[in-house]
């Protein structure tokens, strides 16, 4: 069983170790609706969050609480109010959400003094700050409709934020802010948090919502024809957001999409949108490849380019449990640094995941496509296909006709991209003195 389980814990903490180093010193400031906290999800979102703060993130938390003010409206016989998609606060209302707020703070700040028995982080303690770090002001009269106690975030305190951060505590907002007169006005979660980010130039805005995300067909049922869009970059999130209706519920598509929309326009680098119900859905988004929600980010974090001296590490890496299967030939460290200017790779946030070289005969007017490598934990997510058409395109700007590989293993892969099968006496003379016959590998053309 210990053999069993070395086996998959090893690869599993390598592949997460870069996002870990990757993360140390960010800020992600995360907005967790009043529904995850109605539903039980605390105790797991504090652990997790507990986990991610020690691993060197700063984490500020914001807080909402619908539920727990209807909850507490409806105990008063006050029906909630609402209007153009925001909550209408009148004296009742604004005298609740400060009971439901308060609550809730409460019940947050007991979870994360509990030492956290019985979890990963058993024996740990979380120091959480709050206070006034919100300036607000009145939403006043829209088209008519006085939405009286109800607010917009004016000012965040960033100096107080983040002092509170540099001193290695996590940082709590319930969604109030306070004007310079001392009045207090009802916030959305949504826009705190959204406000937040942006005033801290934060590496991460983070909704856990009742929503999974989006999905490429917004309007059809969840399938694996139909499954969650993981990246969205900021261009075609705006044209998504451009079609639909202005939201008037966090259920609909729209109502969590603009907010990452406008914090990725003013410099927040991504947004999350991640499911609640799903137990550790921070922590899949943010130390596994693909995550488990809908990001929206301002560049397409996937970066296909040609290799560097820098990543002579993290190919040797990629290639080597090929090369130890025998997939691949063994490349020594000098043969790769020798070489590196033929290497194509393609890196997400910054770790290296798929890499391909393309080594020239002109007076063939052919080249070997040579150390074709997908990490198996994107394979079957056409890192393959893209490498391939990288190769193919630097192959016709040296003026060659064909690209050729040798391989023992992935013959049917190249075999669907267009390649054929010939002889070994097929290559050009240079390549053919360092065929190795033993090896029996088979050859595949491509005319370009």
């Amino acid at each position: 069983m210990s053999v069993v389980f070395n086996f998959t814990f090893v690869p599993w903490f390598r592949s997460v170790a870069p996002y870990i180093h990757m993360h140390r010193g960010k800020t992600f400031v995360v907005g967790i609706t009043g529904e995850a906290i109605a539903a039980g999800k605390l105790p797991g979102i504090v652990t997790d969050l507990a986990l991610i703060q020690s691993m060197g993130a700063k984490i500020v938390l914001v807080h909402g609480f619908r539920p727990q003010l209807n909850e507490q409206l409806q105990a008063k016989g006050h029906a909630p109010q609402y209007s153009h998609g925001q909550r209408i606060t009148d004296a009742v209302a604004l005298d609740c959400a400060q009971e439901a707020a308060g609550q809730l703070r409460f019940e947050i700040e007991a979870a994360f003094s509990q030492a956290l028995p019985n979890t990963p982080m058993a024996g740990s303690t979380v120091r959480v700050i709050s206070g006034n770090f919100i300036t607000a002001r009145p939403m006043g009269i829209i088209d008519g409709v006085d939405f009286r106690h109800t607010g917009i975030v004016r000012k965040v305190d960033v100096g107080g934020i983040t002092r509170a951060l540099d001193s290695g505590a996590l940082v709590l907002i319930s969604p109030f802010g306070f004007s310079p007169t001392g009045e207090a006005f009802n916030l959305a979660m949504e826009e705190t948090a959204t406000s937040v980010a942006r005033a801290l130039q934060a590496d991460k805005l983070i909704f856990l919502t009742e929503t999974p995300g989006l999905r490429q067909q917004p309007d059809a049922p969840e399938s694996d024809d139909n499954p969650i869009i993981t990246e969205l970059p900021l261009n075609e999130a705006r044209r998504m957001l451009a079609k639909l209706p202005v939201p008037e519920h966090p259920l609909e598509r729209a109502f969590y999409l603009r907010h990452c929309v406008t914090a990725c326009e003013h410099g927040v680098e991504r947004s999350h949108i991640l499911p609640f119900a799903v137990d550790g859905s921070l922590l899949l988004e943010i130390y596994v490849h693909d995550g488990i929600g809908t990001m929206v980010v301002d560049e397409q974090l996937e970066n296909l380019r040609e290799a560097t001296a820098d990543d002579v590490a993290g190919i040797l890496r990629l290639i080597e449990p090929f090369e130890k299967d025998g997939t691949l030939v063994k490349r020594s460290r000098n043969d790769i640094e020798r070489d590196i200017g033929n290497y194509s790779i393609i890196e997400h946030d910054g770790v290296i995941f798929a890499c391909a070289a393309l080594f020239p005969y002109p007076e063939a007017k052919t080249g070997e496509m040579a150390a074709v490598t997908v990490s198996p934990s994107t394979q079957g997510q056409g890192d393959g296909e893209k490498l391939l058409r990288r190769i193919e395109q630097r192959a016709k700007e040296l003026g060659l006709e064909s690209i050729f590989v040798l391989t023992t293993r992935t013959m049917h892969w190249f075999l669907k991209r267009g390649f054929e099968q010939v002889d070994p006496d097929w290559l050009p003379a240079a390549r053919k003195k360092k065929y190795n016959w033993s090896r029996k590998s088979l050859v595949f053309v491509k005319k370009l």
